[in-house]
């Protein structure tokens, strides 16, 4: 087959048990497996990698039945290498090692599926030339840490592989025994006094949906332990006891995808404008004045930014600090909630 499956490239074979009879393919795929998300499998149907009993399968809907055994193959992964793009950096720091940048919202750390273009790797390759970290590979040289696409902040990048290797085992070490430090300003619903503290619950892939994250048990498959430390700044309209809002800071004792975002919801306080995270929460808009309450509503990102980078210089041995003030959407932001006090 010019477009399908093949015997040399089988590499997923399961079988339909009783209790998944009549369950949609697509998803029985992404529950048995936990590789990629619902709408990844039926593109991969739709591919035609995707067999039950030696008949190729290209309908999602189709239903599965018991004792069938289904074939799948993932498709060769792209190798393609990310060109340059004259996009603006704010730099903070570079010299022959490494480059700290301040990132905007918006902008996608390395190239990966629905984002080959306009990412920081991109405008990184522009400016820096050949003079990246191949450590991290063709999508992600010279890349130690990643924020997510719509968090703003700090982050350092390697341009040599001496500085790769050390800021690496920095990161790695989550700064126990380095003077790595990182901390990010976050604006979450709710909370009360004396909620200061440290969340400490491991995080996984969600099965419910695979480009989220989820506390899970530190038993479960896939648990990564996650301790993120957090205290107050500052309370916004407080009625017995009760913020609407509040300011804080978060210092990670490790770094997961998502991790701030999805410990502040996980103690019921998540982030202001979180889509992912905090979309059950979006009522509490209408707890605002009527003056502010739309200005809120259309903040439509994560309140969250990366605004102290410190660490160890890996060559010099120079502990380096940097700091970063609130980009000009969420200190909007904070002035509308200061007219709550």
């Amino acid at each position: 087959m010019a477009n399908g499956l093949s015997e040399e490239r089988v590499n997923v074979e399961l079988t339909v048990e009783a209790g998944d009879a009549g369950e949609r393919l697509d998803a029985w795929l992404a529950r048995r497996t936990g590789t990629f998300s619902r709408s990844r499998y039926k593109d991969l149907i739709k591919q035609g990698l995707v067999r039950i009993g030696g008949r190729t399968i290209v309908e999602t809907k189709y239903r599965v039945n018991e004792g069938e055994t289904v074939r799948l193959s993932e498709p060769e992964p792209e190798d393609a290498m990310p060109e340059p793009e004259d996009i603006p950096l704010a730099v903070v720091y570079e010299d022959d090692h490494l480059i700290v940048i301040d990132k905007p919202t918006g902008m996608v750390v390395h190239p990966a599926t629905g984002n080959w273009t306009g990412t920081l790797v991109n405008a990184l390759l522009f400016h820096c030339g050949d003079s990246l970290s191949g450590i991290g590979g063709v999508r992600r040289p010279g890349i130690v840490q990643r924020i997510d696409r719509d968090t703003s902040g700090l982050l350092v990048v390697a341009k040599s592989d001496t500085a790769h290797q050390g800021l690496s085992a920095q990161f790695a070490d989550h700064g126990r025994t380095t003077a790595l430090e990182r901390a990010y300003t976050a604006l979450i619903w709710g909370a009360s006094p004396g909620l200061n503290g440290t969340i400490d619950a491991a995080l996984a892939r969600s099965i419910n949906n695979r480009l989220k994250t989820a506390v899970v048990r530190p038993e479960a498959k896939g648990a990564r332990h996650a301790v993120t430390h957090w205290q107050f700044k500052k309370r916004y309209g407080a009625k017995d006891g009760e913020a609407i809002a509040s300011l804080i800071e978060c210092r990670l004792e490790t770094g997961r995808t998502h991790q701030i975002r999805v410990h502040m919801a996980h103690i019921g306080h998540p982030l202001v404008g979180d889509p992912e995270y905090g979309a059950h929460f979006r009522t509490k808009v209408n707890r605002l004045p009527e003056e502010i309450r739309e200005k809120v509503a259309s903040f439509s990102r994560q309140a969250l930014h990366a605004g102290l980078l410190a660490f160890e210089h890996p060559v010099t041995g120079e502990v380096m600090r940097f700091e970063s003030p609130l980009p000009a959407d969420f200190a909007e932001l904070i002035d509308l909630y200061e007219t709550l006090i």
